[in-house]
C-alpha cells in the first residue's frame, strides 16, 4: 500500500496533516503543517474525490461519481514496459526463429 507523501513547497520537509473534517462523502478539508520546526509553514488544502476510475464491486447508492476521462484513465496506469510479464522467455523465442 502505498500513502500520499505531503511536502512542504518551501523547505521540501515532510508535511502532516494535524487535523481534517469531512465536508461532503467526496471532500475533506484539512489543516497542514510543516515538520521542520525552523519553516513552520502551514496551510489550508481541500482533499477532493473527483473522478471514478473503476467500479465498487459492493457500490453505495450515494457515493456516485462521474467516470473518469480517457486521458485521466491512462494517467492512473502504470507504464506498460514496467508491469507487462513476458510470456515467453528469451531461450523460447530464439527455438521459435530457428
Amino acid at each position: 500500500m502505498s500513502t500520499y507523501k505531503l511536502v512542504c513547497p518551501h523547505c521540501r520537509s515532510r508535511v502532516r496533516i494535524r487535523t481534517s473534517e469531512g465536508v461532503h462523502i467526496f471532500l475533506r478539508d484539512t489543516y497542514l503543517q510543516c515538520t521542520n520546526e525552523v519553516c513552520s509553514w502551514s496551510c489550508y488544502a481541500r482533499f477532493e474525490m473527483t473522478y471514478e476510475l473503476s467500479p465498487s464491486s459492493m457500490p453505495n447508492p450515494a457515493a456516485v461519481l462521474p467516470p473518469a476521462p480517457s486521458r485521466v484513465r491512462r494517467e492512473a496506469m502504470p507504464p506498460s514496459e514496467e508491469e507487462q510479464l513476458d510470456l515467453l522467455d528469451d531461450e523460447e523465442l530464439t527455438h521459435d526463429n530457428a
